[in-house]
């Protein structure tokens, strides 16, 4: 999916940093710092079509916003390298429940999946992280890949919380019902909190 298809029309931390450029023995002129690359302008141009929330924290480096409906913000980060495009978005922080049976689910994801796979970091905290060559970073390729965020995001938020956090959704259904407080955001979840209904 692309981004502009996913949030409609034609507008719409944990990234490692590059060491720094040196020049180029064999021109006189010094090689470009990767925040001045093609990539790093074809990145900006793309960016600026979409109505999304972006801050360029340094140069090269991006922090995007992307709008979702179970998950409402996936915040990406991008950065360009020296010699690729780095991806990471963070999607939930450590399951509390049926560990195995999440990563499990997220690795048979992962072999359908286009441009980002899930991963987990020391903490178990759970994201989509993708490389790519410079010298294949293109407008199309870069909405293919923000789209494959959103989508995947998006589309494994619900399955994620059922499968790591049922007990404590459960919890929260009850604690709610006991109050008369909404439910409205938890309806997705109904069946594990009414099983009978």
């Amino acid at each position: 999916m692309r981004l502009r298809h996913a949030i409609g029309g034609s507008q719409p931390t944990h990234c490692c940093g590059d060491t720094t450029v040196t020049s180029d023995p064999t021109t006189s002129e010094p090689a470009r710092k990767p925040a001045d690359s093609d990539a790093a302008q074809i990145l900006r141009a793309v960016l600026a079509t979409h109505d999304l929330d972006v801050e360029e924290t340094e140069p090269g480096h991006f922090v995007v916003v992307l709008p979702g409906e179970r998950k409402q913000r996936t915040t990406c980060s991008i950065v360009v390298g020296e010699h690729a495009l780095t991806v990471q978005a963070f999607v939930a922080r450590h399951v509390d429940e049926n560990t195995e049976a999440v990563f499990r689910w997220l690795l048979e994801r992962n072999l359908r999946m286009y441009g980002v796979a899930f991963a987990i970091d020391r903490l178990g905290d759970i994201y989509l992280s993708g490389r790519l060559p410079l010298s294949s970073v293109s407008a199309d390729e870069i909405d293919r890949i923000l789209g494959s965020v959103l989508e995947y995001a998006d589309g494994s938020f619900n399955t994620i919380l059922e499968l790591g956090f049922a007990t404590s959704i459960k919890r929260e259904w009850e604690w709610r019902v006991s109050r008369g407080e909404s439910t409205d955001n938890l309806e997705a979840f109904r069946h594990l909190a009414e099983p009978d209904h």
